[in-house]
């Protein structure tokens, strides 16, 4: 299970048609633009796809035809989380993930719950889902981190926690985890720009935005970090460093969608509360692209 989710990961954006409705078509698309660029699979109802925002329906249809677009090349990762427990169990329980790999899981967010609040939740996250889970830590979204000492202990508890898509930015924490883990558990990067260093320091990989895209030179860079071929590694790194850290300055998923809609791939449209870049970041953002080729 933990090799086929071992490399690239794309936290897919959901496209919306100009009235605010899914973009179907242009999913349709991607899906193949994901596929074509190398990728390892696909992560449907993260953050970077605007989750929060679709409704139950929405979620369902969504997922079926993403599962179905792929028709079994690559695996599909399905985003489940929340802030009531209950709730998040009662899903795992009833929706269909007969056909994904694997569960995302965000840390609850709001609540700001305790070190022994985290251990709790996905305990029980964990004994519910019929699939392996992957834990999420984002603080700058959740509100609260939990620690390396939390996320090793879930890992050591619980045979089917078998990774954690990390996002606190603390590389001290980071490598904290990939110290201490067991052998089954993965430490996957949820910072495009630290991917580089997450793998040199023993991660294996990477759930990105950038990759949306470009899925090719992203997928890319990871493959060279994980063969050790940091000179091949680098170039891609810093081929990109300036458009990831363009892409986050007006808030995600408004940046990706900015770059995309630049290159013909969707359009420029996120649901309310977000609204698109400011105009001086979508400038940044498009020389980014323009430099990039």
């Amino acid at each position: 299970m933990s090799a086929r989710l071992k490399g690239t990961g794309i936290a897919i954006i959901t496209p919306f048609k100009k009235d605010g409705s899914i973009d179907f078509p242009a999913l349709e698309n991607l899906v193949q633009y994901w596929i074509k660029g190398g990728v390892e699979y696909l992560v449907v109802m993260g953050t970077t796809g605007e989750s929060v925002t679709l409704s139950k329906d929405e979620k369902k249809e969504l997922l079926a035809f993403v599962i179905e677009k792929v028709n079994g090349k690559i695996p599909v990762v399905v985003g489940v989380g929340g802030n009531n427990t209950a709730e998040v169990v009662e899903t795992l329980k009833t929706m269909d993930l007969s056909k994904v790999e694997a569960v995302l899981s965000v840390a609850p967010y709001y609540n700001k719950p305790n070190q022994q609040g985290y251990f709790e939740h996905f305990m029980q996250v964990a004994d519910a889902s019929p699939k392996p889970i992957i834990l999420y830590n984002v603080p700058g979204r959740t509100g609260s981190n939990m620690t390396a000492a939390t996320t090793l202990k879930l890992a050591n508890a619980h045979k089917n926690i078998i990774a954690i898509k990390e996002a606190s930015g603390n590389m001290e924490q980071i490598t904290d985890i990939i110290i201490g883990k067991p052998e089954h558990f993965m430490v996957i990067s949820g910072d495009d720009n630290l991917t580089l260093p997450i793998i040199a320091s023993g991660g294996k990989g990477v759930i990105s935005v950038v990759a949306n895209a470009y899925p090719y030179e992203f997928s890319e860079m990871v493959r060279f970090s994980l063969a050790d071929d940091f000179d091949q590694a680098r170039k891609l790194h810093f081929k990109l460093f300036d458009f990831t850290k363009n892409i986050f300055l007006d808030g995600n998923p408004g940046g990706i969608k900015a770059a995309m809609y630049k290159k013909g791939l969707c359009e420029n449209i996120v649901r309310s509360p977000l609204a698109p870049v400011n105009n001086e970041v979508y400038e940044k953002i498009i020389r980014s692209v323009e430099k990039i080729g």
